[in-house]
C-alpha cells in the first residue's frame, strides 16, 4: 500500500511528499455529478455503497495519496436531534436553531452503531476497496464549527447568535458545547473502530474568534477530542480555517498534524511554531487556475517551505471548488509529486 500519508502523519519525511484535497470527491467531477444527479446529498451520504464509489472516484483519477471519507459534518447534529435538510442556494439548514435551554433540552448523546450507522458502513466497505492502494481518512466537525451551525440554523456571515450566546450566556454554551465534544469523541472512535486510518477534525469557523475567546471556548474541547483518540493509533490532523492568528494556541490542542489554510504562510507557521511539527498544506484552491509554469512555481515554493517542518502532507488551504476543471487538479497532484520526488 502507498504508505507515505501515514509516513509523514507520524513525522517521516517522504518522497515525494503526500498529496490529497479536501472535497476532493464532490461537484468539480463529472463521475460525482452523474452520482449525484440521480441522488439528494442526504441520500448520498446515507447510503454506504454510492458514499464509498464517490469516495474511491478521485483515487482512481487524481492519483491523490489518501482517501478521505464522503460524508458532512453535520451528519452527527441530525442524530443528535437537530432537523437538518440542505436546500439549493442555502446550504445547509437546521431548524429550529438551539438558542435558549429549552432547544438544548432536546438534544441528546448518541450511539453511532445504531444512530449513524451508515457512515460506519461505508468505512468498512472502503477498508475493503482500497485495500492495498491508499489509507482512508475519517473526520468530523470540531465543537465550536458544529455549535455555530446548530446556533444560527445554518451558515452565517455574522456569527451573531452563537458569539451573543458564548458571552451572555456562557453557561449554556458551555453545556452545548461540552454535549458535541462528548458525540465527537463517540463518533470518531467509532469510525475508528470501523477502520479509518487517520481523522481530521474540521474548525471551519473557529478563526472568527479573537485569541482570548478561542482559548477559553473552543481550544479545551478541540484538546478534549484530540486527547480522548490520543491512544487510538491513528494520526490526528486539526484544521482551522482562516486561523493563523491562533497559531500557537491551535498547537496546544495536541493533534499530530496542523492544517494550514492559504492566508497563512508555511514558513511563518513553522517559524512561530517549531520544526518538530508537521503541516498540511496550503495552495489556494484559486491557484489551480494558474497557467502551468506558474502553477508550478507556488507548488515549489510551498512545498520548500514544507521541507522546513519535521514533514509535510501537500494539500489546499480549503476545499476544492466545484468550477475548478478536474484535470487542472489532475496537474497540480502530478507537479507536486514530480517536484517533491
Amino acid at each position: 500500500m502507498n504508505n507515505n500519508f501515514l509516513k509523514a502523519c507520524s513525522g517521516e519525511a517522504t518522497s515525494p511528499v503526500p498529496v490529497w484535497f479536501m472535497r476532493q470527491a464532490g461537484r468539480y467531477l463529472p463521475e460525482y455529478q452523474k452520482v449525484r444527479g440521480a441522488n439528494d446529498f442526504l441520500t448520498l451520504c446515507k447510503t454506504p455503497e454510492l458514499a464509498a464509489e464517490v469516495t474511491i472516484q478521485p483515487i482512481d483519477i487524481l492519483g491523490v495519496d489518501a482517501a478521505i471519507l464522503f460524508s458532512d459534518i453535520l451528519i452527527p447534529l441530525e442524530a443528535m436531534g437537530a432537523g437538518l435538510a440542505f436546500e439549493e442556494g442555502r446550504g445547509p439548514v437546521l431548524e429550529p436553531p438551539v438558542r435558549s435551554r429549552d432547544d438544548f433540552k432536546k438534544l441528546h448523546s448518541i450511539d453511532p452503531e445504531s444512530d449513524v450507522p451508515f457512515v460506519l458502513e461505508t468505512i468498512r466497505i472502503l477498508r475493503r476497496e482500497l485495500e492495498g492502494r491508499v489509507p482512508l481518512i475519517g473526520f468530523s466537525g470540531a465543537p465550536f464549527t458544529l455549535a455555530s451551525y446548530l446556533i444560527e440554523g445554518g451558515t452565517t456571515k455574522s456569527f451573531l447568535n452563537i458569539k451573543k450566546m458564548m458571552y451572555a450566556d456562557p453557561e449554556l454554551f458551555s453545556s452545548i458545547m461540552g454535549l458535541i465534544t462528548d458525540v465527537t469523541i463517540d463518533y470518531l472512535k467509532a469510525q475508528i473502530a470501523a477502520g479509518a486510518q487517520a481523522v481530521q477534525v474540521f474548525d471551519t469557523w473557529a478563526g472568527i474568534l479573537p485569541r482570548a475567546e478561542y482559548a477559553e471556548h473552543a481550544l479545551p474541547h478541540a484538546k478534549r477530542i484530540m486527547d480522548a483518540i490520543a491512544d487510538s493509533g491513528v494520526p490526528r490532523i486539526y484544521f482551522v480555517y482562516d486561523g493563523g492568528h491562533l497559531l500557537d494556541l491551535v498547537k496546544q490542542a495536541g493533534s499530530d498534524v496542523i492544517g494550514l489554510d492559504w492566508r497563512t504562510d508555511i514558513e511563518v507557521a513553522v517559524n512561530q511554531l517549531g520544526n518538530d511539527i508537521v503541516v498540511q498544506g496550503n495552495l489556494d484552491p484559486c491557484a489551480m487556475f494558474l497557467p502551468e509554469d506558474r502553477l508550478r512555481e507556488r507548488i515549489g515554493s510551498i512545498l520548500q517551505m514544507g521541507s522546513k517542518a519535521k514533514a509535510h502532507i501537500f494539500n489546499l488551504g480549503h476545499g476544492v471548488l466545484p468550477e475548478i476543471p478536474p484535470e487542472r487538479v489532475k496537474l497540480a497532484v502530478d507537479i507536486a509529486h514530480e517536484l517533491s520526488a
